[in-house]
């Protein structure tokens, strides 16, 4: 049970508009965007940002999808990896890679950028700091536009997944 009641739709008027506009981008109001409504200055700055994050940037849907299948196991958040698996299918994801990233593991078969990605994700997860090494393997794979994204991608579902476990909101 979340540690916070989600709001019921259409209960509260000056949460129309924005009620409105997830129903557009999303086609529901899931129970994380419920709970995120009791203070809509958090949601309507959450949804700008999640939706700049998955649907405006140019990193490849399926960079995206394995990263935040990695970060949501990496922070226990079960809400997190159910939810991304149809997107991460419909990314080009295999079976294989989605199951091993289930299991906390590497998926074996990924080459870079694929695996740098995830050791991005790794250590901004974990470790919080980014070894030079490492961002030094990721350069030539990434212009600066796309590391700003990919980093920004890392930290959003960070929060995301925190925020999940922290109010223990699940399905």
């Amino acid at each position: 049970m979340s540690r916070v009641p989600p709001v019921v739709p259409g209960t509260r008027p000056e949460l129309a508009a924005l009620e409105q506009r997830i129903v557009q981008a999303r086609g529901r109001i899931s129970t994380l965007y419920r709970v995120l409504l009791n203070s809509l200055p958090i949601a309507q700055g959450w949804e700008a940002m999640l939706n700049a994050v998955r649907n405006r940037i140019s990193l490849p849907a399926r960079l995206r999808e394995l990263v935040i299948l990695r970060i949501a196991t990496l922070n226990g958040a079960r809400y997190e990896f159910d939810a991304h698996v149809p997107h991460a299918r419909k990314a080009g994801v295999s079976e294989e890679a989605i199951a091993a990233l289930r299991a906390g593991a590497v998926p074996q078969a990924l080459e870079p950028p694929d695996r740098l990605v995830l050791e991005l994700a790794d250590a901004m997860t974990r470790d919080i700091v980014v070894p030079d090494a490492l961002y030094e393997r990721l350069e030539p794979h990434f212009d600066a536009q796309g590391l700003v994204e990919l980093v920004a991608t890392i930290a959003a579902y960070n929060m995301v997944s925190r925020f999940l476990v922290a109010l223990r909101i699940e399905h």
